[in-house]
């Protein structure tokens, strides 16, 4: 009969093919009345749109972050944890003996920068952050983060993943799963990082074993034009109702190819980059393009290229984006082993201007109370000199080493008690002593004030149930307002 007419693709089934839309689909038939109605839901990522917006477990305070990544590792003594014992010892060996590790480095490097008392709270900043100082009373301090090695790569990993050794889905990707986007015009989570990658490369916005459409987009905002941060924004040869035809027609084929190949999430999310390419030509070309902007709130963040890619985070959020990385120093990294003085000057007066003008921009907009804003970077650095090795400081000793016992990270906006200390260091700044926060932990709370429980946000992969913090993390509830 007519209306029953078999489609010509399905006159060249395969004996395998035949067996699994017969078969295999009673199987799945049976696994939708055990898994109830929600079993092909949006929720489940198997729905129609897998960035459609959609409800955490609890009301959260943030419906967007802008990380501000420190690649390299920022120095904590030098910037937001003042140490004045290292004054005293400059110079001298520590007393190792009270410090809970065997590791040696060289004598105690006094910092070449001064602190003061800035806000209302009191808190003291180091004087090449002193225009972040002067929104202190924003920011939520914690002076005890931890990690668990004292080299890049894996900490980088354990940072944005979770994980310091396994392929695992970052936080943004987590997000994207979790909550979708507010706008389908834009991609949900983006990556912003001048000049190339960081260390780690595109790992470091990876899905993992989350389906591909939930990784990160990458920009490269060392350019300024629209049509170089985004390639192919635009299409210069044929007309819109054009390219949506020829759009229609490559989207028919590929949905029949991927008919074959039993939902490959590799090739569906293929199919939604390109319709997501097409929608963004408009929207990006907005977003993107910071010359939109009046003239005294370009002049207020800065013309730097850093200036810039925070400007346009901000652009970002406003316009619903659930996530946006913005990485500084992969070029030229806060890894300063040497002139630690002149390197550290030089990187925070790159961002000190932009960041506060995101503050209180965000705060001008109402957007703050909305917007989670997280500084810091993978670890931070020894209170002690970098002992003098040729080729890895040129045997200079201005410099500090890798610290992961001990660091600085602070988060503003987004639910968090703003003019907060939270946790210290030893005397010296050699490692957390005081309320100790781990990375999983800090994981846990930004998915708290996201409206996560991180116990329950899982997915489900070889046969268990996987999370960003793994089996760890408790929530730092004294930060939270």
């Amino acid at each position: 009969m007519d209306h029953h007419r078999t489609s010509w693709e399905n006159r060249f089934l395969t004996r395998r093919e035949f067996l699994n839309r017969s078969g295999m689909g009673m199987g799945m038939l049976g696994l939708a009345a055990l898994a109830g109605n929600n079993a092909f839901s949006s929720e489940s990522g198997i729905g129609p749109n897998p960035l459609a917006p959609r409800n955490p477990h609890f009301t959260g305070r943030a419906k967007h972050i802008i990380h501000i990544f420190c690649n390299g590792g920022i120095s904590h003594v030098d910037t937001f944890d003042p140490k004045p014992q290292l004054d005293k010892y400059a110079g001298k060996e520590l007393p190792m003996e009270n410090l809970r590790t065997e590791r040696k480095t060289g004598a105690a490097f006094a910092s070449p920068f001064k602190f003061r008392k800035y806000g209302q709270s009191g808190i003291e900043v180091s004087e090449i952050f002193s225009k972040t100082a002067a929104c202190v009373d924003d920011l939520a301090v914690i002076r005890s983060m931890h990690a668990d090695v004292p080299n890049h790569e894996p900490s980088l990993m354990l940072m944005n993943c979770g994980d310091a050794r396994l392929i695992r889905p970052c936080l943004g990707s987590w997000l994207s799963y979790g909550l979708g986007t507010e706008n389908q015009n834009l991609p949900a989570f983006i990556s912003m990082c001048p000049g190339g990658y960081p260390i780690q490369e595109s790992q470091n916005w990876q899905s993992g074993f989350l389906p591909t459409v939930y990784q990160g987009t990458y920009v490269d905002t060392r350019h300024s034009d629209v049509e170089k941060l985004i390639e192919n924004i635009r299409n210069n040869a044929v007309s819109t109702p054009q390219q949506r035809r020829q759009l229609d027609l490559l989207q028919r084929l590929n949905r029949q190819h991927m008919l074959k190949r039993e939902k490959d999430q590799d090739l569906e999310a293929r199919v939604s980059s390109f319709e997501l390419a097409y929608r963004m030509q408009m929207e990006a070309t907005d977003a993107f393009d910071i010359n939109r902007e009046p003239d005294y709130i370009r002049e207020m963040y800065g013309d730097s290229t850093q200036a810039r890619q925070i400007l346009i985070a901000r652009r970002l959020v406003e316009r619903g984006v659930r996530m946006v990385q913005v990485w500084h120093g992969a070029g030229q990294p806060w890894d300063n082993h040497d002139d630690i003085e002149v390197n550290h000057r030089r990187l925070a007066g790159q961002v000190d201007q932009a960041i506060a003008a995101l503050l209180t921009d965000l705060k001008q907009r109402g957007l703050l109370d909305e917007t989670l804003v997280i500084f810091g970077g993978e670890f931070g650095r020894t209170p002690t000199v970098e002992l003098p090795t040729p080729g890895a400081n040129a045997g200079k000793i201005n410099g500090r080493d890798h610290n992961h016992y001990g660091f600085t990270m602070w988060m503003a906006g987004g639910g968090v008690k703003g003019g907060t200390v939270y946790g210290s260091t030893d005397e010296f700044g050699f490692q957390a002593a005081e309320n100790p926060v781990h990375v999983h932990d800090l994981h846990a709370t930004i998915l708290h004030l996201m409206g996560f429980d991180h116990e329950r946000l899982t997915f489900r992969h070889a046969g268990r149930d996987f999370r960003l913090t793994d089996v760890h993390g408790n929530v730092v509830h004294d930060i939270v307002a």
